[in-house]
């Protein structure tokens, strides 16, 4: 027996969302001064979480989309 092909996409697409979110948890502490870190990486770090979280796991999910039967 073959094992389903969306679950490890499932777990792919649950990944990238946690690490956006993280990465934007740590961008906003960055950039209030909470961690020492260059001001402008928190902003980086911000906005790229912002993309794994919110636009990455729908491109995933539309390229890893079956065809209709």
């Amino acid at each position: 027996m073959t094992e389903d092909p969306a679950k490890p996409r499932l777990m792919m697409i649950h990944a990238m969302r946690w690490t956006g979110v993280a990465l934007v948890i740590f961008g906003a502490l960055v950039i209030t001064g909470r961690i020492d870190f260059p001001h402008q990486a928190g902003y980086v770090l911000f906005f790229v979480g912002l993309i794994d979280a919110l636009i990455m796991p729908t491109l995933l999910a539309r390229r890893w989309k079956s065809p209709p039967p």
